[in-house]
Order: structure tokens, then C-alpha cells, then sequence
């Protein structure tokens, strides 16, 4: 259940648990850029640091050491952080945390991951889902329908 609240001329959306309130579409698009864009700038510079060498052997040893600790990052980050304390580093700066729609906890690691995977929902068709938080009640993209989650400020 849901209780609309008027608030500065914006409908805002507050859980059945009083509060708290939606994050909006700008807070969740920046805090995926800054998820994002710590791993591949590391991994950017490193690449170009490997690609200095011209040794193609080496390129291909960093490669691979970059995109193995780039992945446990992301694992780290979006599943690990998300899901134990609803705070990825791009939520935690933003001020957003990623709740469960139904008890506005934490999801837990396993939901966490399951809604990292059910992103790429959110990429079919023409990134769709990506924009649905724009028009939609919740704010909500596919993958938090599926995984019935909420992406929330955080309590202050």
C-alpha cells in the first residue's frame, strides 16, 4: 500500500512506514555514472598504461588483472554494499539506498545480485527501462519491478 504526499508542487511517494521518500530520476542517474565511472576509469588508465608498453604480452596480463578486480568491485559494490547496507558508493554519495518495496530494508546480497542481472531487462527494448523511472509512480525501472524494490533517500 501507498500514500501519495503532496510536496513542493511534486507527488512524492511515502511507505507505508511513514517515509521515506523516492529518489529522483537525476539522483539515480548519477549515482549509476559514479558506479560506474570508478571502475572504468581505473580500468582506463591502467589499460593506457599497459598499451605504453607496446609489449602485447604485458597488455594482455593487465587486461586481464584489470577486468578480474573490476569485476569484484562491481560484485563488491552493487551486490556486497547494496545489498548488506542499501548503499552502493554512487548511493551513498548521492544520498539514495536501495530498499525492498514491500519492508524498506536492505535487500541482502542474493536480491541485490538477482537485480544487477535483471538490469539487462532494463536494456531491452532501446533502454526503456533505464527511462521508465521518468514517468513511472515509483520511480522504478524493470529490474526493480521484477526484484520489487525501491530506490529511496536515505535517512539523514
Amino acid at each position: 500500500m501507498v500514500v501519495p504526499h503532496q510536496e513542493s508542487d511534486r507527488l512524492r511517494t511515502l511507505t507505508p512506514y511513514g517515509s521515506p521518500m523516492l529518489a529522483t530520476y537525476g539522483q539515480r542517474v548519477a549515482g549509476f555514472l559514479i558506479d560506474i565511472g570508478i571502475p572504468a576509469a581505473v580500468l582506463a588508465a591502467v589499460m593506457i598504461a599497459a598499451l605504453m608498453t607496446r609489449d602485447w604480452s604485458v597488455v594482455l596480463v593487465v587486461h586481464g588483472v584489470a577486468l578480474a578486480v573490476g569485476l569484484v568491485f562491481v560484485v563488491w559494490n552493487s551486490c556486497w554494499c547494496q545489498g548488506r547496507k542499501g548503499q552502493s558508493i554512487g548511493k551513498w554519495v548521492l544520498g539514495t539506498r536501495l530498499v525492498a518495496a514491500a519492508t524498506g530494508e536492505p535487500v541482502g546480497f542474493r536480491n541485490a545480485a538477482g537485480r544487477q542481472v535483471a538490469h539487462l531487462l532494463d536494456g531491452l527494448p532501446l533502454w526503456l527501462g533505464y527511462l521508465w523511472p521518468l514517468w513511472d509512480e515509483q520511480h522504478q525501472t524493470f529490474a526493480d519491478k521484477v526484484c520489487s524494490t525501491l530506490v529511496v533517500q536515505a535517512d539523514v
